[in-house]
């Protein structure tokens, strides 16, 4: 039955992508994106994302191309949608200033498919949600839209996405996949479908509620682990002790698990707890331990500012009107992925002191950045030019090669967010 599947994948970022190439390999695909400007970039055989195989997008695009009956194409116009049957939906789902769910996005693709759905359809979502999401919240908008039966007419599945940005080891077609189904009979061909792609194989769910919570704990039991590794670093800096040390020599116990303590952002270790808080407080539970590690997670980068600005004041440094220069604004490292980045809450209290502070980041999109923060960053760094401190906060490769020596030596604090620099020139790290 899978033979005759034609595939639609809605959004094509860091998830979205990756999968219209692998299915275009082999099934007749669709890769959509509302982005005009992001349609037109992959047709022209580019990825500002740098996550695609770029040699895999042409070989699935020339299938396309050549008449094979199967291959990938890209579009911006849901018309488009109407010759396909099975619907993957990969788009953002973020949390909004008050950290509530903004399935704004979600509800808008599902309004976009009702319009184009016919019987026999299937709906799979991988946006991350909360458990219940696809049935109470989707389900209703692609029925209304449709004018079908959920269940009677079309279906649904749930098959959450475990994309790790920057990753080119552990990708898409190496990584388990969770699968569900509205029905048994789906959940089966949900399950054949991406077992087609998927080499590292499936673990096909009891139920779509199941695999929502999966998704939703994998991420935030990091998210606790991080956190408490993060609240012993604000421990071990008043007790004026390394943590990283500490970790090490806790480590030497065959069951202990090496967290590293750090900034938490991104796409979803920082979001999914919010959504599974969110159900919980919804279903009348109010969580504790999901929303104290948010919280000490939240606080971290406000340590760092503040650390730094006491070290220049043990070293004599005028604060106001300082020159700080912060390497890295991307949320990890080696990739451009700016979602939900912790370093600009660096910056902002930074700022708030009256402080100058400069950004380098080789890896993020100077367009992007000045658009979503108002920042200007450096196109490259003045050797010529003072800072009284350094923060390096993101680990991308090119700072390794970084000459600390030269400004330790001048007189600036460094405070290494990452634990990557020689620590004969760093004045602090977590």
């Amino acid at each position: 039955m899978n033979e005759q599947r034609k595939i639609a994948v809605i959004g094509l970022g860091y998830v979205g992508l990756p999968l219209a190439i692998e299915f275009g390999k082999k099934y007749r695909t669709l890769g959509f994106d509302i982005n005009a400007a992001r349609v037109a970039e992959l047709q022209a055989g580019k990825d500002h994302t740098l996550e695609a195989n770029l040699a895999a997008m042409k070989e699935a695009t020339d299938l396309y191309a050549n008449n094979t009956g199967i291959g990938l194409s890209f579009a911006c116009y849901p018309e488009k949608l109407k010759d396909f049957n099975t619907f993957i939906v990969s788009v953002p789902t973020p949390i909004d200033e008050f950290n509530n769910p903004d399935l704004t996005p979600l509800l808008k693709a599902s309004a976009m498919l009702g319009g184009v759905l016919k019987k026999g359809d299937i709906v799979i979502y991988e946006s991350t949600v909360y458990p219940g999401c696809t049935e109470e919240d989707c389900v209703p908008v692609l029925e209304k839209h449709s004018g079908l039966k959920f269940n009677v007419d079309f279906f649904c599945g749930y098959s959450p996405e475990r994309i790790n940005p920057g990753d080119k080891e552990n990708t898409l077609t190496t990584i388990k996949k969770i699968t569900s189904g509205s029905t048994p009979e789906v959940a089966e061909i949900v399950d054949e479908l991406y077992k087609s792609v998927i080499v590292a194989g499936t673990h096909k769910a009891p139920s779509m509620k199941v695999a929502e919570a999966a998704k939703a704990i994998e991420n935030t039991q990091r998210d606790i682990n991080i956190s408490f590794m993060n609240e012993l670093a604000l421990i071990f800096d008043r007790v004026g002790i390394d943590t990283n040390d500490v970790i090490e020599a806790a480590g030497t116990k065959w069951n202990f698990r090496k967290y590293r303590p750090g900034l938490v952002g991104g796409h979803c270790i920082s979001v999914d707890p919010y959504y599974l808080a969110h159900k919980a407080n919804a279903l009348g539970y109010n969580p504790q331990v999901i929303l104290s590690g948010r919280r000490v997670n939240n606080s971290i980068a406000q340590f760092i500012a503040q650390k730094t600005l006491k070290l220049m004041i043990q070293a004599d440094h005028k604060i106001k009107g300082a020159n700080i220069l912060v390497l890295g604004i991307t949320f990890k490292e080696n990739c451009p992925d700016m979602r939900n980045t912790k370093v600009i809450d660096i910056i902002k209290e930074l700022r708030d002191f009256g402080v100058n502070v400069d950004v380098y980041d080789p890896w993020a999109s100077k367009e992007e950045v000045k658009a979503e923060f108002g920042i200007d960053l450096l196109p490259k760094i003045n050797p010529q030019k003072n800072y009284q401190a350094i923060i390096a906060a993101v680990a991308h490769k090119e700072f390794y090669e970084f000459d600390f020596k030269k400004y330790k030596d001048a007189g600036a604090v460094i405070f290494d967010v990452k634990a990557f620099v020689d620590r004969k020139y760093v004045d602090a790290r977590l």
